[in-house]
């Protein structure tokens, strides 16, 4: 125990900063999350630990005993811990990332998400009209046993699958789904040309691979098996894609900023484009596994597609605006 500062002094001190400190104690006796106290109550919280802090190094120049020491580091330690404790999980935080902050963010980084989808979409749609117009094009790009295989698979009709094939693929195409993904968001760091590169790639081969299909005469086959779970599969890609290109610009263009801190700067939205292809991504999969290939007619599929696509238009276009003040 200290004996260098006056008993009488420290009995004022603690005389007069005890209600603080009881009210602090009473505060940390509720076990509960900061979040979980009313407004006034978080704010009252704030300033009573200031104040607590303050009376620690108070006391600890002014050389009061180990036990009002111990007792007001303690005090103030637990009450570190509650206001910079991890924030709390919440179910509804996935809901605002689907409802909200997902189509915000594309929408905010809406250059980088048309630059994807050019890359992405247009080699597809001009690999896939060259291989119709000119048949000698696909072994440019494809070797003549991939090709074969490819019409080979979409020759016959779509006549469902077991509930076992099923489920096992729907494991296969989230995997693989978003291993293409990944990479194509990844590969940004390398100042953008991965992405750029992964999605050039992915859009030549798909795009020859439908044309060749298409040119063998199974069209119909392919096509009815992709339009559905296409219609999030490949956006999701395409959202992938610029986020990579985004993350590879802020490497570029850092605004005055270390590279780190330009990165740092742009991550929040680069997790929310990420998370959000990655639930389309689980979707498309659901979809490619017990849909696409199922017996149900050609025209159900077809409008189907057609609606997830104008609720997926609507979906980035709308979702997450705020209203207008009155």
């Amino acid at each position: 125990m200290s004996d260098r500062a006056s008993p009488r002094t420290q009995d004022e001190f603690v005389a007069r900063r005890r209600a603080d400190w009881d009210a602090l104690a009473e505060l940390l006796a509720r076990d509960k999350p900061l979040h979980r106290l009313a407004p006034d109550e978080i704010a009252r919280f704030g300033a009573l630990y200031r104040v607590t802090c303050a009376d620690l190094v108070h006391a600890q120049g002014a050389g009061y005993t180990s036990e009002l020491l111990g007792y007001l580091d303690g005090l103030a330690a637990r009450a570190h811990n509650l206001l910079y404790a991890a924030p709390p999980h919440r179910l509804g935080a996935a809901w605002d990332l689907v409802a909200r902050d997902f189509p915000r963010t594309l929408r905010k980084n809406l250059r980088f998400f048309a630059l994807g989808s050019a890359l992405f979409f247009g080699p597809l749609l001009v690999c896939g009209a060259l291989t119709l117009t000119q048949p000698s094009f696909a072994a440019h790009i494809l070797s003549h046993d991939m090709l074969d295989r490819m019409a080979e698979m979409y020759s016959h009709g779509l006549e469902g699958r077991d509930e076992g094939t099923d489920s096992a693929m729907a494991g296969f195409y989230v995997f693989n789904n978003v291993g293409i993904a990944f990479r194509c968001f990844a590969t940004g760091a390398l100042l953008g040309l991965g992405s750029a590169f992964f999605l050039l790639y992915n859009g030549i081969v798909l795009g020859t691979v439908i044309g060749h299909v298409i040119a063998s005469g199974h069209g119909r086959n392919i096509l009815t098996f992709v339009c559905t779970h296409g219609t999030f599969e490949l956006t999701a890609i395409a959202v992938a894609g610029g986020a990579g290109l985004q993350m590879g610009y802020a490497l570029i263009d850092t605004a005055g900023r270390t590279r780190l801190g330009s990165l740092r700067a742009q991550a929040r939205d680069l997790a929310v484009l990420v998370l959000g292809a990655g639930i389309m991504l689980v979707i498309a999969a659901g979809l490619e596994a017990f849909w696409s290939p199922s017996s149900i007619p050609a025209p159900v599929k077809w409008s189907a597609a057609a609606i997830f696509t104008v609720l997926l238009v609507l979906y980035f276009a709308l979702a997450g605006r705020r209203r207008a003040a009155p």
